[in-house]
């Protein structure tokens, strides 16, 4: 019975189990069906898509096709006029005022630098110039001094036009006019009358002339002279920070040219290496890794020497750009860094600063200006004293009459004491801001002096140091160079000792840059020259 009963249950077991299996076969089929559709719809969607965006590059390309059959009528620029013979006038005239500015710009400089007084033209110098030729060439060719120069020249038009109050008005003229009058009659009975005339006046004259306005004029002259003295320091500050930038970038390319020298002794040296280091290699004496390692330092000394070379034509355009001439590239140059000791000390710098320094007395020129504006203000309050005449002729007919007049006059113009009161208040606030601004002037010019002195000597104490330095690194570069010659060194030590010596050349050039650049920097700062002794570096 027992037996039965379990036969039974695993025929039912079994049953159960292949109907579950059979459901899961058809809902599989059924899935796998509807999936198919599914694949089958997005198929022909993207079918379509395909289709709508290959026509619609058709389309594109068509009217591409279409408009490209177009003409296409091109603009051509209106050509101007040019009229020669105002152009021709008009380079004339500034060739003309280019020769004046340079003039007035030599002779500012040459006041201060006596040693350079002659003009100077860069045909003359057959691709070969100095220091001093750059300097004569800057100063009558750069723009910046020449719109210094012409500034200097418009403040000075400025005292003429505070003079040109003395100088008589004068006025002439012709008029004519047609008169239609109504006068009253008198008599038995009123009545009006209609006059009609004609009036001429040819000519009419006249003239004023202002005989005495109580030092108005003379304090507005005053002022607008201290304004043009103004006006000559800054032109000659101009023209010292273009000097300055000369002498930099002429000494900027001294160093270039220096610089690429040393580079090239380097890729001669490391070649030299390269030579020993295969013949040693050969014989059986060094590794394929000296040659390996020789070679590697020859590239890096070329590539050093390729960015020397590209330094170097910079610096010739930095030169051209300074000087004004851009023609100025691949000349020669025949001054060398200077190598000798300037003798300076520092309180004899700063007397100069403050007795030369041009853009110390431009300010104090323009606190005295602003002193002078005070007083032509408070000079305002007074009366103008002038004189004054006419001459008339004619009249009802053209040559009937004619008269005259003269006379003195006394008068205030357009007097407004409270505008006058608050123009003098103006006038103390520019006046003392002008003293705060010379003030700090001063300040600055004390503490310009002493950065650049302490620049100089810092440099002159460095160059003494990097010199040493320099011995001693050529020597040992010379040492380890024998010793991989005979085989005693390896390529390493080398290596390192012509990097130090490489490094140790250009410190000390580039200390000697830095005292040439600094000794610079202090004439600028003191507006005059600094004396240079016998003593070599």
């Amino acid at each position: 019975m027992k037996k039965i009963l379990n036969l039974i249950l695993i025929c039912s077991v079994l049953a159960v189990s292949s109907n579950t299996v059979i459901a899961k076969g058809l809902f599989s089929n059924k899935d796998k069906k509807q999936k198919q559709e599914e694949v089958q719809l997005v198929e022909k969607q993207e079918a379509k898509e395909a289709k709508t965006l290959e026509n619609k590059k058709k389309s594109k390309t068509e009217k591409v096709a279409k408009d490209s059959s177009k003409k296409v009528h091109i603009v051509e620029p209106e050509k101007e006029k040019v009229n020669k013979r105002q152009e021709k006038k008009k380079t004339a005239q500034n060739a003309k005022t280019k020769r004046q500015s340079s003039q007035e710009a030599e002779g500012m400089y040459e006041t201060k630098f006596p040693v350079i007084n002659s003009q100077i033209e860069y045909a003359d110098m057959n691709g070969e110039v100095t220091l001093s030729d750059c300097i004569k060439l800057a100063i009558t060719h750069h723009p910046t001094i020449m719109s210094a120069i012409s500034n200097a020249e418009i403040y000075k038009t400025r005292v003429g036009q505070a003079w040109s109050n003395y100088f008589p008005t004068l006025s002439a003229g012709v008029s004519y006019s047609r008169n239609d009058m109504l006068a009253t009659m008198s008599g038995g009975y009123a009545r009006m009358m209609s006059q009609k005339y004609n009036m001429y006046y040819v000519p009419t004259l006249s003239a004023n002339l202002l005989l005495f306005d109580f030092g108005k004029t003379k304090s507005g002259a005053d002022m607008a002279k201290r304004n043009y003295e103004s006006s000559r320091y800054d032109a000659e500050t101009s023209i010292e920070l273009v000097i300055y930038n000369v002498k930099v970038a002429y000494y900027n390319l001294l160093f270039a040219e220096i610089q690429k020298t040393v580079y090239e002794d380097t890729v001669k040296d490391f070649e030299l290496q390269l030579k020993q280091a295969k013949a040693q290699y050969d014989i059986g004496r060094k590794a394929k890794i000296d040659v390996t390692t020789a070679e590697y330092n020859l590239g890096n000394a070329k590539v050093n020497l390729i960015k020397a070379k590209n330094t170097l034509e910079l610096a010739a355009a930095q030169l051209a750009n300074a000087v004004g001439i851009p023609d100025l590239e691949g000349v020669i140059l025949k001054d060398k860094l200077n190598t000798k000791e300037y003798d300076v000390d520092f309180k004899e710098l700063l007397k100069t600063a403050e007795a030369s320094r041009p853009t110390l007395l431009a300010s104090k020129k323009r606190m005295d200006a602003a002193e002078l504006s005070v007083r032509s203000a408070k000079r305002a309050f007074t009366p103008d004293l002038s004189a004054f005449g006419s001459y008339n002729y004619g009249g009802r007919q053209i040559d009937s009459d004619y008269g005259y007049q003269f006379g003195v006059q006394l008068n205030y113009t357009a007097l407004n004491l409270m505008l006058l009161k608050k123009q003098v208040d103006e006038a103390k606030a520019t006046y003392q801001k002008y003293v705060a601004d010379y003030e700090q002037q001063k300040q600055d010019v004390y503490l310009e002096v002493k950065s650049a002195y302490i620049n100089l000597m810092n440099s002159h104490d460095s160059i003494g140091v990097s010199k040493l330095a320099l011995q001693q690194a050529k020597e040992r570069q010379y040492q380890a160079f024998r010793r991989y010659q005979v085989g005693l060194g390896d390529a390493i030590e080398f290596k390192d000792a012509e990097n130090s010596y490489l490094n140790a050349q250009l410190d000390y050039y580039s200390n000697v840059l830095n005292y040439n650049v600094n000794a610079a920097e202090v004439e600028r700062v003191i507006g005059a020259p600094i004396k240079e002794s016998d003593v070599e570096l």
